[in-house]
């Protein structure tokens, strides 16, 4: 392995570990002000209590993911010295605003109030309480603007010039409203939502399952259903509109992603396969004919352009090939459980039930707690492998801007990440399973509800 693929798989490794806490708690702060909303609402009623709990709970785990957001983020940016000069060169003029701006406006709004937010709950009145809860929210969501704005542009660069071999600014509207950026940010806004949702529905469960839960736990865990129950049919839709951009500006990753070798119209859906890159074609493939051009382009007729239009301006085929299955088969899994869940809990409600779930249907749910995960890394992967062979799509590439250090070097650093990673990764998971056991009192003056977690159907 060359220093190039070394590097870039250390960035990768870096933007992995990163890229899973930020989609935690950019929905999951908004979490936290819809429990808290519903805590102040309650006043003084055992429902209060039961809110109050959760909300406590899940503020703990929001302040322990934000912690290794910050930190793997600090890691991340620095490669952009150390293994791409190149592109802080040619494109810094472009990505060090961008980048300055979500330090300026979204981190520094977030660890203002997130002091307030995590300690200020005795010390300040209810009111500043939910203020800087939903200033911490909205500054999350700030950061992924900022942070979606810079890679949309990498994926659909405008409003530039390049002056000299460096890349300028001419409107900086249309670098930050680049034609991507929208449908990426909803995208992403959603996945957090789902990602956030199957986290507190699975630790719920978990607790349920465990007899550790306490009033707040199945709160939680109602909402957290119905949240992912209304975000996946919603992410459907903005993944289908992504779609109908990503063909009209990157047809060289559309064709990756359905293993289009070959420019066709009315162009077969390929269900699964074996990309073989050497020969040009999809190995054992399972295909609906007609059915790519109409869900990709909305014509049964349309033509979509194949690999063979893009020579050495192509992504890897197989990698984008299969994270893009992976992705969508998690999705569609996520739809199943969410829906199933959600129906379940409006049978109770409707009073055919007195118990809303089964401890099978728990454990389902406790199985897809980091569903959201596998979901958002398969979709990482084909965004940005799906750009390759570029960094700056059709303007800079990728083997132009990486620093040439010694492969062994890179090489040595790269396992040294990874190490870490795997240990805090599965000291992160551990410890969350260990709240979700353990829940701890709100405050002194917050009375605990019984230890009343929702009632369970069938046997032990």
């Amino acid at each position: 392995m060359d220093t190039l693929l070394l590097s870039r798989l250390q960035f990768a490794a870096n933007i992995s570990f990163h890229i899973l806490f930020p989609t935690i708690n950019i929905a999951l702060c908004w979490f936290l002000v819809y429990f808290r909303m519903r805590r102040s609402a309650a006043k003084d009623t055992p429902a209060a209590r039961d809110w109050e709990e959760a909300y406590y709970l899940w503020t703990k785990i929001f302040a322990l993911t934000f912690a290794l957001g910050v930190v793997s983020g600090i890691t991340m940016s620095f490669q952009f010295g150390t293994n791409w000069p190149g592109y802080m060169e040619k494109a810094g003029n472009i990505a060090g605003p961008l980048l300055g701006y979500e330090v300026l406006t979204a981190f520094f709004l977030e660890a203002t109030f997130l002091g307030v937010m995590l300690f200020g709950r005795d010390r300040v009145s209810d009111r500043v309480h939910l203020v800087a809860t939903l200033m911490v929210a909205v500054g999350t969501t700030l950061s992924a603007f900022w942070i979606l704005s810079l890679n949309s542009w990498m994926q659909t660069p405008a409003g530039f010039e390049i002056i000299d071999g460096k890349i300028h600014a001419t409107s900086w509207l249309e670098v930050i409203f680049n034609p991507s950026f929208p449908y990426r940010l909803a995208h992403k806004l959603l996945a957090s939502t789902l990602t956030a949702s199957f986290l507190i529905a699975g630790l719920s469960a978990w607790a349920l399952l465990r007899n550790a839960a306490n009033g707040g736990t199945p709160r939680a865990l109602k909402a957290a259903v119905i949240a992912a129950a209304i975000a996946i049919p919603l992410q459907i839709v903005a993944g289908d509109m992504h779609g109908l951009n990503t063909l009209h500006h990157q047809p060289a990753k559309i064709a990756a992603i359905e293993g289009i070798w070959h420019t066709e119209k009315s162009a077969p859906l390929t269900l699964i396969g074996w990309p073989n890159e050497k020969e040009g074609r999809t190995d054992y493939a399972i295909q609906v004919p007609k059915l790519a051009s109409l869900i990709l382009a909305h014509d049964i007729d349309a033509e979509l352009k194949g690999l063979n239009e893009f020579p050495n301006a192509h992504p890897p085929v197989a990698p984008v090939f299969w994270a893009f299955r992976v992705m969508v088969g998690m999705g569609v899994l996520m739809l199943l459980v969410s829906w199933w869940s959600a129906w379940t809990l409006w049978r109770r409600r409707a009073g055919t039930n007195k118990a809303p779930f089964t401890r099978w249907q728990l454990r389902l749910l406790a199985a897809m707690t980091f569903s959201g995960w596998v979901s958002t890394l398969a979709g990482w992967y084909v965004t940005e492998i799906g750009r390759q062979p570029f960094l700056v799509y059709g303007v800079l590439r990728t083997s132009d801007l990486v620093a040439q250090h010694p492969a062994p070097m890179v090489l040595s650093t790269l396992i040294a990440y990874l190490a870490v990673y795997v240990f805090l990764l599965a000291s992160y998971v551990l410890v969350l399973m260990y709240m979700a056991d353990h829940p701890a009192q709100p405050t002194a003056q917050t009375p605990q509800s019984p230890k009343a977690a929702m009632p369970v159907r069938g046997p032990a």
